[in-house]
Formats: structure tokens, sequence, C-alpha cells
């Protein structure tokens, strides 16, 4: 009988093992991050025109930003948007 390799391990394994932790890791930062924009939008009563209009770019940017399955985005764009919002930007490598 031919022994599971995955058993005992966790999801985060299996996608380092296939390759894909780093590129799943992206898409769920992506989301967290595009609804936490969404939320603090909608709290201070902020209206995407309004909001691309404080950060300087188009409605349809600000959209890519706010795409949760849209994991291009750049440290200045989100950097604009925190500004935007009255927030600070902060960056961190974790272990």
């Amino acid at each position: 009988m031919k022994k599971n390799r995955h058993i005992g391990s966790d999801f985060d394994d299996f996608l380092r093992e296939e390759g894909l932790l780093a590129d799943a890791e992206a898409v769920a930062i992506k989301r967290v991050v595009a609804f936490q924009l969404a939320t603090m939008m909608k709290k201070k009563r902020i209206s995407k025109a309004e909001m691309a209009r404080r950060m300087k770019t188009s409605r349809s940017a600000l959209d890519r930003l706010l795409d949760p399955h849209n994991a291009s985005v750049t440290l200045q764009t989100l950097e604009r948007a925190a500004q935007a919002l009255g927030k600070r930007l902060r960056v961190e490598f974790a272990a």
C-alpha cells in the first residue's frame, strides 16, 4: 500500500512543494488590501470618483486597485491610497 506523502502536512506545505505558495499569498494579501480600502472608503463616505481625484489617478486605475483578483499593484499606488484616506502605509517583512 502506498503512503500519501501529504498526510500530516498542512496546506502551506503542499502549496510550497507545488511552487504555488508565493502566488497564493500574493492573491490573499491583495484581497485583504482591497477589502480594507473599500471598507475605509465606505466608513469615510468617500466615493470612487472622489478617491480617484484624491489619489490623482483615474477611476479605472482605482477600480484595478479595488479588484481583489488583480494582484498587480505598486507601493506608490498604495501610498497614494493611504494618503487619500488620511492613513500611513506600513510594509514589513515577516518570518
